[in-house]
């Protein structure tokens, strides 16, 4: 395979390093209140586009579908909602012996039990190709049911979910009904599509990672840290991947990417208004939300470096499953 061919295959690992390169040189160009202004494109206008391609590309059965897949949607909100804090609270107790700071381990806390973000485990899922519909529900579910509990104002979840991800969804699957025999004629290249608003999305992340004094601290904890939260992810994405992948689990290879994804990312934007209620007048609320601030960005990074592992996984797994299936020619005698 020569060098420009293996380029074009890899473009999106490739263009994740550039735009991390990019954040690291200058980041005050996509930080909040920045050129960008990522605080309207990214928030509402990235988003929506996200959900607008979903509602265009899926067809109206795979919607209804997957919002009929209870199991799945069990699933996926009892591990984020009872296992992963559950997980985190046992595994601190063995790390408050250590000499780690005891309001960045509070962080850590913190961190498993944030609801998940909107657009980041749907575009991934998206990218992989695995069940897109399913992880639009359990996002915006999610979001919607652990932001509601909390301190955060409920109006104000409720109108951005509903106007950023139910709309846009909805016009997208109203405008497919005109366009149907195009785009199945055409085929858009709407994965490429998701993973570049991805791509836009990873930009201004590591922007906010590289800007932010909070995360000003000395390099053991630091590297600790960071370590501490990719080995959580690993973790829990393997777990996830284990259960869902038993022999009597009863879901599809594209089912087990929605639940990876969905069931181990945790949402930053509902996150820090969280922590800016509850942890209000304490001096340490830098540190607590340092975790937070670290784990949004590595679950993209990690997640997006995955995503041909997991494709080519889910590819040969769905080719060996429809050969099993196969009826089996009778033998001659």
């Amino acid at each position: 395979m020569g060098l420009l061919e293996r380029l074009r295959k890899e473009w999106f690992i490739l263009g994740i390093v550039l735009v991390i390169a990019a954040a690291r040189l200058e980041p005050t160009v996509g930080v909040k209140g920045g050129p960008l202004k990522p605080e309207i494109t990214i928030t509402y206008i990235a988003v929506s586009a996200i959900f607008f391609n979903s509602g265009l590309s899926l067809k109206t059965e795979e919607l209804t579908s997957a919002l009929m897949h209870v199991k799945l949607h069990l699933f996926v909100q009892i591990f984020t909602l009872v296992f992963f804090p559950t997980a985190i609270w046992l595994f601190l107790q063995l790390l408050s012996i250590t000499p780690i700071n005891e309001w960045l381990l509070k962080g850590l806390q913190t961190v498993g039990c944030m609801p998940p973000p909107v657009s980041s485990a749907v575009i991934l899922t998206k990218a992989v190709g695995g069940n897109e519909a399913a992880a639009i529900f359990n996002s915006a579910f999610g979001s919607f049911l652990l932001g509601s509990s909390s301190s955060v104002p409920f109006t104000s979840i409720f109108s951005q979910l509903f106007m950023t991800v139910v709309v846009p969804l909805i016009i997208g699957q109203i405008v497919r009904r005109y366009i149907k025999d195009w785009l199945e004629r055409k085929k858009p290249p709407f994965g490429a599509i998701s993973s570049c608003v991805l791509l836009m999305i990873i930009y201004t992340t590591f922007c906010d990672t590289f800007a932010n004094p909070n995360i000003d601290l000395d390099k053991f904890s630091l590297i600790i840290i960071v370590f501490i939260i990719f080995s959580i992810q690993m973790s829990f994405m393997f777990l996830t991947f284990l259960f869902s992948t038993r022999n009597n689990s009863s879901f599809t290879p594209a089912d087990t990417v929605a639940i990876v994804f969905c069931s181990t990312h945790k949402s930053l934007t509902l996150g820090i208004p969280m922590l800016k209620i509850v942890f209000a007048g304490y001096e340490h609320l830098s540190l607590i939300s340092v975790p937070l601030l670290i784990y949004h960005p590595a679950q993209i990074l990690l997640g997006s470096l995955l995503v041909p592992t997991i494709k080519s996984w889910m590819v040969s797994r769905q080719k060996a499953l429809k050969l099993t299936r196969q009826p089996k020619a009778p033998v001659k005698v």
